[in-house]
């Protein structure tokens, strides 16, 4: 049997973040998603697929609500349970938009973004040239405080379940919505986690881009 023939990947050149494009406020609240907007769930599944060429126009704030709501918000409020499962409700994957005003982490609790620092990282979210392009990607974080109770030899396999339910949500949101993305897992650990100040136990395990499908694709879909 020949050997498994595995792909390399070449490092990426150093890298800095460019300049924030326009006023990066503290906090932005978020509109509350509309429950009765986007295509059936079957429908959704029909059309889910991944791009890779995306409008540069920025989401609307409506759209980045629902679409971080349907990553992980509280779709019950008495208890806090999310719209993504994660074991023994953890809660250990943060999300991050990286914006090109900023860096922000989604707080779901008040359904909010919350500026981590005013940078244009997205050039350092993948290796791809459109996630540059793209007006969003996600970054999902393991934060491994949050794993302290659960055994070591799970903890991976668990993180990397809940991290994929959520970027499924998300998926299956811009399906509904006539949105594109890809999950991507090319990343660079190191030079990403840089770019967002992440603590030492916090790891970005992936990430998504997600934007308004690129001409091409949208005369396609029409």
């Amino acid at each position: 049997m020949p050997d498994t023939q595995l792909l390399t990947y070449e490092p990426a050149p150093g890298q800095a973040p460019a300049r924030a494009r326009g006023e990066a406020p503290a906090s932005i609240e978020l509109p509350l998603p509309d429950m009765s907007s986007g295509a059936p769930l079957m429908k959704a599944l029909s059309l889910r697929s991944s791009t890779r060429e995306f409008s540069g126009d920025d989401l609307p704030p409506a759209t980045l609500g629902a679409l971080l709501w349907a990553a992980g918000g509280v779709n019950r409020s008495a208890t806090g349970g999310r719209t993504a499962p994660s074991a023994h409700a953890f809660n250990e994957i943060d999300l991050y938009a990286v914006l090109p005003n900023g860096v922000y982490r989604y707080d779901p609790a008040s359904h909010r973004l919350v500026l981590k620092h005013a940078s244009d990282a997205r050039n350092l979210t993948g290796y791809q040239d459109f996630v540059s392009e793209a007006p969003l990607d996600l970054v999902y974080v393991v934060n491994t405080s949050r794993l302290l109770q659960m055994p070591l030899q799970q903890r991976d396999i668990f993180s990397a379940v809940a991290a994929g339910a959520m970027a499924q949500n998300v998926a299956l949101y811009c399906a509904s919505e006539g949105l594109g993305n890809v999950v991507r897992g090319w990343i660079n650990h190191r030079l990403l986690a840089d770019a967002l100040k992440l603590n030492e136990d916090e790891l970005p395990i992936l990430a998504q881009t997600v934007g308004a499908l690129g001409t091409k694709l949208s005369s396609l879909a029409d």
